[in-house]
Order: structure tokens, then sequence, then C-alpha cells
């Protein structure tokens, strides 16, 4: 199965197999790229230079399998993009020990386990942790989320002064609201604020918050990934960059 690795510069994508990681894993493979994908369910996507597998990203030994796969048939892993992740809004009284322990071991946990695989088998490269515009600023009924986001970001710029020696920059991504699958999901539950009508949401959110015409796309995270590991960003480290069109200057 992993037997024509070693032509290309291969990659880590975790979670690239829906919403905004498949659009990354798209972004890559159009780039000539190996991409090796882990998450829970089968890729919809098929590549000569796709290879899955299905694993729980929130084991340390998952990440060590997705390391190993590339590196017994490259001999040139660049990055690992950290991209697996769930948003629920909850108000505190909601909160219970089962939901954070889920929204943390997913959101943080298994970004610290890709870092930490990362800074061993790359030579070279770059880290993207995927976070979120809810890593920058707190919003209601979404202190978990926040916070495992806001982690992240601290994450990324700690390990960016540990890791710069090694000759492996780490970065974030932090985005807006990405019309996926997973987000609407998210938003039609209650104590999301787009509980009972989703896209008068984000309508409304666009109108009052968009400095420019529209929401990024899932795409535009990919586009920005590619950058990330390219060289033209060789002096780009411990950045927690937005892709909001605007909704929050810094």
């Amino acid at each position: 199965m992993y037997d024509n690795l070693n032509i290309k510069n291969s990659i880590i994508i975790t979670g690239g197999n829906k919403g905004i990681g498949l659009e990354i894993t798209k972004s890559f493979l159009n780039q000539n790229y190996t991409v090796i994908v882990g998450g829970r369910s089968q890729i919809k996507l098929r590549d000569k230079n796709l290879f899955f597998v299905k694993c729980d990203l929130t084991k340390y030994s998952s990440h060590e399998k997705l390391a190993k796969i590339a590196k017994k048939n490259s001999s040139n892993l660049v990055a690992y993009i950290n991209n697996i992740g769930i948003s629920e809004w909850r108000k505190i009284e909601r909160v219970e020990n089962k939901f954070l322990n889920k929204m943390i071991s997913t959101n943080l946990i298994s970004y610290f386990w890709g870092c930490k695989v990362a800074k061993k088998y790359i030579k070279k490269g770059s880290i993207i942790n995927i976070s979120s515009i809810a890593g920058k600023r707190g919003s209601k009924n979404n202190s978990v989320y926040s916070a495992t986001k806001f982690a992240v970001n601290g994450m990324t710029q700690s390990l960016a002064k540990e890791f710069g020696s090694k000759n492996l920059r780490v970065n974030a991504v932090c985005p807006v609201l990405i019309k996926t699958s997973g987000l609407v999901k998210a938003l039609k539950k209650k104590d999301s604020p787009g509980y009972r009508n989703v896209q008068s949401f984000l309508n409304k959110f666009k109108i009052n918050n968009v400095a420019l015409k529209d929401f990024p796309k899932a795409k535009d995270v990919g586009d920005l990934c590619i950058f990330l590991v390219s060289n033209k960003s060789k002096s780009i480290t411990g950045q927690c960059i937005n892709l909001d069109s605007g909704v929050f200057p810094q």
C-alpha cells in the first residue's frame, strides 16, 4: 500500500479527510506532494499520491504510525499539519467532564502528539496547527472550544522557540467561520449563535463583522498552508495568522 512514496516530498495531514482538512489535502496534491492523511472515517478522494490511514489521533501511537509510514517510503517528510477538531458551543452549566475531555483530547492533546512526532521525524520543515479566530478572542457560550484554541496558539508560539534551532518552523492558521458540514452541524445545536437559523446568523455576522465581501473559503486555508510549507516563508515562525476577511484586525 505504501510503496511509491519515495519520489516526492511527503506531508502528513491529520483530519485531512473532510471539511477544511480535505481542502488542505487537495491543495497539496495539486502541488505534487505525496500526502498521508490520518482520520477516523474514510476519505472520499482517490489519487495515486494520497495514502489514508484510519486511526484515533488522540493517541500518540497513531501519530507515530503516520510518520513511520511516511519515513519508511520517503526520505523527505517536510511538513506536519495538525487539523482535527471539534466545534461545539455550550453554556457553562452544560459543561461536564465527558465533554471537556473530548474537546481537549481532540483539539489540543492530538496537536501536542503531532508536534512531538514532527520534531522526531522531520529533519527540516514546517509544522502548521489549524487553530481558529476563537483562539484570539472569546465569544458567548464558547468557553471550552475557545480555551482549546487559545492553548493551541500558545503551544505554537512556545514550540517555535523550542524547535527553531532544529530547522523546524511552527505556525498556526486562525480561520473565522468557514462553512463546512462540521460548522453547520455545530451551529444547529442548542447554545450556538445559529441555533434557530444558521444561514441568518452567518448573513448577519458577515454584514456586521466581515471587512471584505465574504467569508474565507476552505481552499484559502489550503493556499496559506502551501505558502507556510514553502521556502518563501522561511523566516516565518511562531505566528498565529488570522484568515478572517478582516473580522479581527491585529
